[in-house]
C-alpha cells in the first residue's frame, strides 16, 4: 500500500480517489445483491462474527465502562461465546432464529447482541421506550424464540408472556446490581436469571461453530413507529459491516484532506466515546458501540442521558468523542457545570439523526477549541451513515450533511416521479428540491414479514427515504425536510427545517419545533413550539421578526408556543410532532397535514 500522508488541503475527488485505489484499505469492488450491481467495500469484514473474532486483539484494554464496573475486549469476547453457546445448548436457537434485546444500555446488552449475531441467529434490538404491549407486538412480530430484558422490562412484559407462543425463555439481567433475580415461569416462557443462564465464564471460551453468509440476516432494526405500528428493518452482515466502513473512511478522508484540522479523533492512543444513545438505535447499535468494539475504543455507557453525568464522566474517562443526537450536545453546551468540568479530552463531536441548526457548529467552535464537529446522515433502512461532514467542510457548509461514502448512491427525484430508479433525463442540479433516494450496500433489504411495504420503500435497490433533499455541485447532500413535514401555506411550501435553523440562531433559544397549524384563509399555517434558554425572557413578535429577517415572509410563523418542559422526542433525537399537534391543538384538529 502507498504512504497516503499528504499536505491539506486535497480536494474531495483526490481524496477519494487515493482511498480507494487498487491495494487500498478502502478498495472498491462490485458484487451482485438481490439481482442488483452493488459497489462494495472489498476489504469490509465480512460477517459480524468476524468483527468479535478480531476484537481479541485488543486483549485487557477496557472496552465497556458502566457505572464502576469495567469490561476487557477479552472478557467481553469469553462472556459472548458463553453466552453463545448457552443459546445453542440450552435454548435451541439455530441458526435464522430471532433472539431479542429488551434493555436500557447495560454491558449484558451488547453481550447479547455480539452472542446472537455469531452464531447466525438473528438479533432483534427493541425500543426500552416501549409499553409491556409494544414490546410484546415486536416480539410477535419477529417471532422471538429468545429475549433478554433488564428488570423494569421483565415488569412489563410479565403480564403479556401468555400472548408470546414463540418465546422460550426470557432472560433478566439486573440492572439494579447485586439484587438476585430469582427463576420463574410464566405460561409457557421459562423466566431465567442472566447470571444464573452465563454461569461460569471459562478463560478459554469460543464461539461456537457457524459458516455465515455476508448477505444473511442478521438483525432486525424497528423504526420509530410515529405513525402505526413499527416496522423492522431486516439488515444482512454486509449491510452492517458496510456502515463499519463507511465510518472509518470518512474519518480517513478527512484526516487525509485537511491534517488534524479533521481529525475525528485522538492524535495517539485509544479512543474514549461516551454512548449518550440508546443502544436499540442504529445510531447507538451499529455507528457507535460496533465501531469501538472493532477499533478497540473505549465504550463509556450511560444508562440514561443527563447532560451533568455527562460532563462528569468525559472528565473522569478522559473522553475523546461524544454526541449522539444534536440536542444532546447542546444540553452539554447549556449546562451550569460545563465550565466546571475538564473537557480538554475531546477532539471529536459527531451526531446524526435529527436536523442541527446551523449555528451549533460555530458554539462547538466555542466551546471545543480542539475539537472537531461532525455531522452524519441515515436512517434505520441503510444501517445508519450514508453521509458525514466534519472538518473545514462542515465550517463552510454548516447546513448540509456532507457527501455520500462512495460505494453509495443518491438521487433527488421529484415528487410526481413513478419510475423504479431514477431518471437522469429528468432535471438535476443544486436547484432541484425532491424526495432522497438511496442505493447502496447499506439499505437493507426490507422490512419484516412486509413485502407489499418494502415493495414500495425500496425499487431495484434504491430506497425512498421520504427525506426532501437538494445535491450541490459537489454531490453535497442537504436535507430540507421530511417529506411529510412540508406545510402549504396559500400554495407556498414550507420547509420546518429552515424555519427551526432560523429560530435556533436567536440567542434566547434553546430548543424549537415547527409545526403545521389550521388557517380558514391559506389551508395552513405556521407554528412554532419554543423552549427558552434558563434566564431569558422574549415574545412570539420578536422571534418572528427575527424568522423574517432570515426567510422569506410565508415562512414567519403565526403562532408560537412557549413550554418549560422539554419537547418530547423518540429515541433517535427526533421531535414527535403528531404528539405535539396533539397536545396543542387537540386530536379533533388532526386534519392539519402531518
Amino acid at each position: 500500500m502507498t504512504d497516503l500522508a499528504a499536505d491539506p488541503p486535497v480536494s474531495l475527488a483526490e481524496a477519494t480517489a487515493t482511498l480507494t485505489a487498487p491495494g487500498q484499505l478502502y478498495e472498491i469492488d462490485e458484487v451482485v445483491i438481490r439481482d442488483v450491481p452493488t459497489r462494495v467495500w472489498r476489504n469490509a469484514p465480512p460477517t459480524l462474527r468476524a468483527i468479535l473474532e478480531l476484537s481479541l486483539g485488543h486483549g485487557d484494554a477496557d472496552f465497556i465502562v458502566y457505572e464502576d464496573e469495567r469490561t476487557t475486549f477479552a472478557g467481553h469476547f469469553r462472556a459472548a461465546a458463553t453466552f453463545a453457546r448457552r443459546l445453542v445448548e440450552d435454548f435451541d436457537v439455530v441458526r435464522g432464529d430471532r433472539v431479542a434485546i429488551a434493555m436500557r444500555n447495560l454491558p449484558e446488552w451488547v453481550t447479547a447482541y455480539w452472542a446472537t449475531t455469531a452464531i447466525g441467529a438473528v438479533v432483534v434490538p427493541l425500543n426500552a421506550w416501549w409499553t409491556g404491549e409494544e414490546l410484546a407486538y415486536g416480539l410477535v412480530d419477529s417471532g422471538s424464540v429468545v429475549a433478554v430484558a433488564d428488570v423494569e422490562r421483565r415488569e412489563r412484559l410479565l403480564p403479556h408472556l401468555s400472548e408470546l407462543p414463540d418465546l422460550r425463555v426470557l432472560v433478566v439481567a439486573n440492572e439494579h446490581r447485586g439484587e438476585p433475580v430469582a427463576d420463574d415461569r410464566a405460561g409457557g416462557t421459562a423466566v431465567r436469571a442472566w447470571t444464573e443462564v452465563l454461569g461460569e465464564v471459562p478463560d478459554d471460551a469460543a464461539l461456537p461453530e457457524a459458516e455465515l453468509h455476508p448477505d444473511e440476516d442478521a438483525s432486525i432494526l424497528y423504526t420509530s413507529g410515529t405513525t402505526g405500528h413499527p416496522k423492522g428493518a431486516v439488515g444482512s452482515h454486509r449491510n452492517l459491516c458496510t456502515n463499519l466502513m463507511n465510518i472509518y473512511f470518512v474519518s480517513s478522508r478527512a484526516t487525509l484532506r485537511f491534517g488534524e484540522g479533521g481529525r475525528m479523533g485522538p492524535v495517539g492512543g485509544r479512543p474514549a466515546i461516551l454512548l449518550s444513545v440508546p443502544l436499540f438505535h442504529a445510531t447507538g447499535c451499529l455507528s457507535i458501540m460496533m465501531t469501538n468494539l472493532a477499533a478497540g475504543g473505549k465504550l463509556v455507557m450511560m444508562h440514561h442521558f443527563d447532560p451533568e453525568r455527562a460532563l462528569e464522566l468525559i472528565e473522569r474517562e478522559r473522553i475523546t468523542t461524544f454526541g449522539g443526537v444534536p440536542t444532546m450536545v447542546m444540553q452539554v453546551l447549556d449546562s451550569p457545570d460545563f465550565d466546571k468540568r475538564d473537557t480538554s479530552s475531546v477532539t471529536g463531536i459527531s451526531y446524526g439523526g435529527a436536523p442541527a441548526p446551523t449555528d451549533l457548529v460555530r458554539r462547538i467552535r466555542e466551546h471545543f477549541p480542539t475539537g472537531q464537529p461532525g455531522n452524519g446522515y441515515g436512517l434505520t433502512e441503510t444501517s445508519s451513515l450514508t453521509s458525514m461532514i466534519n472538518g473545514p467542510d462542515y465550517v463552510d457548509k454548516p447546513d448540509s450533511v456532507g457527501p455520500p461514502v462512495p460505494v453509495t448512491d443518491v438521487a433527488v427525484v421529484d415528487e410526481d416521479f413513478t419510475g423504479d430508479e431514477p431518471d437522469p433525463d429528468r432535471p438535476q442540479g443544486p436547484t432541484v428540491t425532491g424526495e432522497l433516494w438511496i442505493r447502496g450496500p447499506q439499505v437493507v433489504r426490507g422490512y419484516w414479514g412486509r413485502a407489499e411495504e418494502s415493495a414500495q420503500v425500496i425499487t431495484k435497490g434504491w430506497l425512498h427515504t421520504g427525506d426532501v433533499a437538494r445535491l450541490d455541485d459537489e454531490g453535497f447532500i442537504y436535507i430540507v425536510d421530511r417529506a411529510k413535514d412540508v406545510i402549504i401555506r396559500g400554495g407556498e411550501n414550507i420547509y420546518s427545517v429552515e424555519v427551526e435553523d432560523a429560530l435556533f440562531t436567536h440567542p434566547a433559544v434553546a430548543d424549537c419545533a415547527v409545526i403545521g397549524v389550521p388557517d380558514p384563509v391559506l389551508g395552513e399555517g405556521v407554528g412554532a413550539v419554543v423552549v427558552l434558554r434558563r434566564g431569558t425572557k422574549v415574545g412570539g413578535d420578536e422571534l418572528a421578526a427575527h424568522v423574517r429577517e432570515h426567510l422569506a415572509a410565508y415562512n414567519v410563523p403565526s403562532k408560537f408556543w412557549f413550554v418549560d418542559e422539554p419537547l418530547p422526542r423518540n429515541p433517535a433525537g427526533k421531535v414527535l410532532k403528531r404528539a405535539l399537534r396533539d397536545r396543542l391543538l387537540g386530536a379533533r384538529q388532526q386534519g392539519a397535514p402531518q
